[in-house]
C-alpha cells in the first residue's frame, strides 16, 4: 500500500476505534457529529464532538478548526509555496539568500522547535532537512535505495539550528547554509492539533475530539464525565490492540515503524531517522506518549524512539503529567507507572 494512503487508512481506524468504544460506553449515537478532512498534512484529519452541540454549532466549529489545519498546513509546507504568505518552502528555497520575512505564528513555531531540539537533546530537530531529504529521494524512488554513508555524512554538515537566523523583532527568518533546510515533519501535525484545540478552549468548547493524522487530542471528557476510550494498536497485527486506555482532557500521539516504512533487499527500514546513525532508528517497533500538550506529545513520540529505552525514560521522568509506552521489536511492552494506571484491564 502507498504511504500516504496507509496513513490515511490508519487514521481513519484510529478515529473510529475512539468512536466506536465512546459508543459502546453509552454515549448517544445522535449526540456524536464529526467532519472528515482529507487536505492537511498529506494524512486524513476528523474533529468529533460528543457535547450534544447543535448542527449549527458544530458546523461552526468545525470550519474554525478547519481554516486553522489549513493555515498550518500552508505556513509548514516545505514542498509547495502559496499566494499571499511566506512558508517554510519559502525559507529554504531562499537559504543563503536575504532574511526572510514571515508571520509571527511561524516564528512562535521555530522558537518551539527549537526548545524542543534542546529538551531532546538533538533527537527531535526540524534542522535535519538535508538529511531528512536524502531519505525522502531513497524511499519514494521507482526502486527504493540507500542513501551512502558519504551523502549522509555530506548533508549532515548542514544540519543545525546555528544555521537558522531568526529575528523576533523584524519577523524574518533566514537559512545561512545555502545547503541547510527545515523539515518540520516530526513536530508539525501535534503543533497543528494543538493550536486546533486552544482555539477551541477558549471558547469554552468540551467534550471534542481532533485526531490529525492519528495524532489525537482530547478536549474535556465526554458529555456523561467519564473518560474517552482509545487504543494503542499492535505493530505486529495493527489491526489488534496492543493496549487499551483511558484518558481525559490530553493527547494520545504514537510513533512507530510498523506503518510509514519502506524494504530494500528484503530489510525494512523506519521512516523515523536517527540523529547518531543517520539511518532510520531501530529498537523499537513504537512508542506513545499521553501528555496534555500535542505539540509536546508529537515531539516525544519521536524523540523517544531514537532513544535508549533508559534515555527515555530518564527524559520522560524529568518532565511534569508525561506518560509513555514503549513496544519493543520483540513485542515485549514497558510504561511509565502513570501509563500504566491509564490501561484499562481485560
Amino acid at each position: 500500500m502507498h504511504l500516504k494512503c496507509r496513513r490515511a487508512v490508519t487514521a481513519v481506524l484510529l478515529f473510529l476505534l475512539l468512536m466506536l468504544v465512546s459508543c459502546s460506553r453509552k454515549t448517544p449515537q445522535a449526540a456524536v457529529r464529526s467532519e472528515v478532512f482529507y487536505s492537511y498534512f498529506d494524512t486524513v484529519s476528523e474533529i468529533s464532538s460528543y457535547a450534544g452541540d447543535s448542527e449549527e454549532a458544530f458546523r461552526k466549529n468545525a470550519a474554525s478548526v478547519s481554516a486553522l489545519l489549513e493555515h498550518w498546513h500552508r505556513m509548514l509546507d516545505i514542498y509547495h509555496e502559496y499566494d499571499g504568505m511566506n512558508n517554510l518552502c519559502t525559507v529554504n528555497m531562499r537559504a543563503g539568500g536575504e532574511p526572510v520575512p514571515v508571520d509571527r505564528d511561524l516564528i512562535d513555531f521555530v522558537l518551539y522547535a527549537k526548545d524542543m531540539c534542546t529538551l531532546t537533546s538533538g533527537e527531535m530537530d526540524i534542522s535535519l532537512g538535508a538529511v531528512l531529504r536524502l531519505w525522502h529521494e531513497a524511499r519514494n524512488a521507482e526502486a527504493s535505495y540507500l542513501p551512502s554513508d558519504e551523502q549522509l555524512s555530506d548533508a549532515y554538515r548542514h544540519v543545525g539550528f546555528d544555521r537558522l537566523e531568526i529575528d523576533t523583532q523584524a519577523c524574518t527568518l533566514r537559512l545561512s547554509d545555502p545547503l541547510a533546510s527545515m523539515d518540520p515533519g516530526a513536530l508539525g501535525k501535534g503543533y497543528a492539533a494543538e493550536e486546533a484545540a486552544q482555539m477551541l478552549i477558549s471558547e469554552g468548547i468540551t467534550g471534542y475530539v481532533i485526531n490529525l493524522g492519528g495524532n489525537i487530542r482530547c478536549i474535556g471528557t465526554k458529555a456523561d464525565g467519564s473518560p474517552w476510550i482509545t487504543g494503542i494498536r499492535d505493530p505486529e497485527n495493527p489491526e489488534k490492540l496492543a493496549v487499551t486506555l483511558k484518558i481525559s482532557d490530553c493527547s494520545c500521539v504514537t510513533s512507530g515503524g510498523y506503518e510509514r516504512f519502506f524494504s530494500v533487499n528484503g530489510v525494512r527500514y523506519a521512516h523515523i531517522i536517527d540523529k547518531d546513525t543517520l539511518y532510520p532508528a531501530v529498537g523499537f517497533s513504537s512508542v506513545s506518549v499521553v501528555c496534555k500538550d500535542s505539540a509536546l506529545a508529537d515531539t516525544l513520540s519521536t524523540a523517544l524512539f531514537c532513544m535508549s529505552y533508559e534515555d527515555g525514560l530518564s527524559l520522560v521522568s524529568s518532565l511534569d503529567d508525561v506518560q509513555a509506552l514503549w513496544i519493543l521489536d520483540d513485542g515485549s511492552l514497558r510504561y511509565t507507572k502513570g501509563f500504566g494506571l491509564a490501561i484499562l484491564k481485560t
